[in-house]
């Protein structure tokens, strides 16, 4: 029986024995994917203990990323950074995503009516990534942006961009993050379970605390024109004001009315 493969997902068997991966892209794009904003500047050492890769390869790797204009080199501290050129990779794909210019009116109303910061996503394999961020909760200092990742299972928005997808593409997505770490899932597993209930009964997910304990959100999936990844929306506040379930009772109302406009404006309502 053929395993299935989530998109954005790579097949869990053995890369290393199969003859149409190219190991060398592989391992240049695990070295810009080192690079955090927490980790903006690293040597060839700090990224070999990052990557796992040796530290000769890594040495080739930062020398050919340098010359194509991916990486820079800083001198003085004998360390790279991203260089603009990185910009250059995401910006086709930002401006791809049509319904963000039809988003962002809509996410600042959201963000007014409700004190909330509000952020539109899309998943990158087991990751979530923010393409759309508005900011209205100032008390929050966890701030996002275009760009900023979170944890897929142990997110609101992340629990929500599962459940947009069809059983069969759940179910293998649940099964990749198992194969991962199994650790981290069985600690994560009870909150995806209770948004399996909460989503069946009342569309949404909720987290309180999970990925941050600062921080409570709730989210919705925003329906997609065909062939078009699932794409979701949150509303995230800081612990003390989202007291005596604010963000369900105030909210989610408004989160729900904000992405109905959105489905209507594309033309899915």
């Amino acid at each position: 029986m053929s395993t299935i493969i989530a998109p954005g997902l790579v097949d869990p068997h053995d890369l290393s024995t199969d003859r149409q991966f190219s190991m060398n892209l592989a391992r240049g794009l695990k070295v810009l994917r080192a690079f955090t904003p927490t980790a903006r500047l690293l040597g060839n050492r700090e990224l070999a203990d990052r990557t796992g890769l040796p530290k000769p390869t890594i040495s080739r790797l930062t020398y050919t990323l340098s010359l194509l204009g991916y990486l820079n080199r800083d001198a003085a501290h004998q360390k790279y950074r991203l260089s603009p050129g990185t910009l250059s990779l995401v910006h086709p794909l930002l401006a791809s995503i049509a319904v963000r210019q039809l988003a962002k009116p809509i996410m600042e109303a959201l963000a007014r009516s409700t004190g909330c910061t509000v952020n539109l996503g899309i998943r990158d394999r087991i990751h979530v990534v923010y393409i759309e961020s508005v900011h209205s909760d100032t008390s929050n200092l966890h701030h996002s942006d275009i760009g900023s990742v979170r944890p897929l299972l142990s997110s609101a928005i992340g629990r929500a961009l599962i459940l947009a997808c069809p059983a069969k593409e759940q179910a293998a997505i649940i099964n990749y993050l198992r194969v991962q770490n199994r650790t981290l899932f069985d600690t994560h597993r009870v909150m995806w379970e209770a948004d399996q209930r909460l989503f069946a009964e009342r569309s949404y997910c909720h987290s309180r605390g999970d990925w941050c304990q600062d921080v409570h959100a709730v989210a919705v999936p925003l329906r997609q024109p065909a062939n078009e990844p699932p794409l979701a929306i949150n509303c995230s506040l800081i612990t003390h004001r989202a007291q005596k379930d604010r963000l369900v009772r105030e909210v989610v109302p408004l989160l729900r009315d904000a992405v109905f406009r959105l489905e209507t404006a594309q033309g899915l309502r």
